[in-house]
């Protein structure tokens, strides 16, 4: 009637603990700090500094005294929340450490930390459903953020060493070379021109451009895992069937 499986050999050990609980808030604070580091991500991404993406009215508030500004409030407490989640598996933890066997009245302190706990979880569970669900993203300004930081320079060294059969050593160095003089210039890598690349590899030909450039670089990542548009949505796919079976 209880719904227990089976009754517990030791009544001594099912009054002594509250592993249940423990357990149960450790697992919440994992989830919370998950939330936490996307909710910073999110901040970070919504500043004008960065500008990334833009979250809907209904998570963000006005400034009292800057008309334009909109701040990221409900990413500010999910990540906040991590904190209260943390702390009340370390009160309960320090509760527990000191008790002898069989129960304490001390043991009674597990309920209010672990409701308000759980509370605050789903409260930071269902804002970041609704952050992730109605954001806007500037693909433009990804796209063009992806670029910059000479972020295709380990594809140019890739190809160096696939086509024109260099060492990776060699082929690391002389990278390093050819993003210094794009630096130097200026540019991007796939901007260089070939006449530059070729004082320091002769060999290098125009065929190197087809790797230079940001779209030709996430889609040449075909490995499992990789960030191929095809493999990303094969995930994508595959994790909300999860979600659905675990609902």
């Amino acid at each position: 009637a209880l719904g227990f499986d089976r009754p517990t050999a030791n009544s001594l050990d099912a009054v002594s603990d509250r592993d249940f609980v423990l357990e149960t808030l450790a697992a919440a604070a994992i989830c919370a700090v998950h939330l936490s580091r996307l909710a910073e991500e999110i901040v970070i991404w919504t500043s004008p500094l960065v500008g990334l993406v833009q979250l809907s009215d209904k998570f963000t508030t006005g400034s009292s005294i800057m008309p334009q500004k909109r701040n990221p409030d409900a990413a500010e407490l999910v990540r906040a929340k991590a904190g209260r989640i943390s702390g009340a598996l370390t009160a309960l933890l320090t509760v527990m450490k000191g008790l002898p066997l069989a129960y304490q009245k001390d043991m009674q302190e597990d309920k209010e930390g672990a409701m308000d706990a759980l509370a605050a979880l789903s409260l930071s569970l269902a804002a970041m459903a609704g952050m992730v669900r109605d954001m806007t993203p500037d693909t433009a300004r990804m796209k063009k953020a992806a670029g910059e930081g000479y972020a295709t320079a380990t594809d140019l060294a890739d190809w160096l060493v696939r086509t024109l059969k260099m060492p990776f050593r060699e082929a690391h160095h002389a990278t390093g070379k050819i993003v210094a003089e794009a630096s130097q210039a200026g540019l991007p890598l796939h901007r260089l021109p070939l006449e530059t690349m070729k004082t320091i590899e002769p060999r290098i030909t125009d065929e190197v451009f087809g790797v230079l450039s940001v779209d030709r670089s996430v889609k040449s990542r075909t490995s499992y895992g990789g960030t191929a548009p095809k493999n990303v949505r094969s995930q994508a796919k595959k994790w909300l069937k999860r979600l659905e079976k675990s609902r």
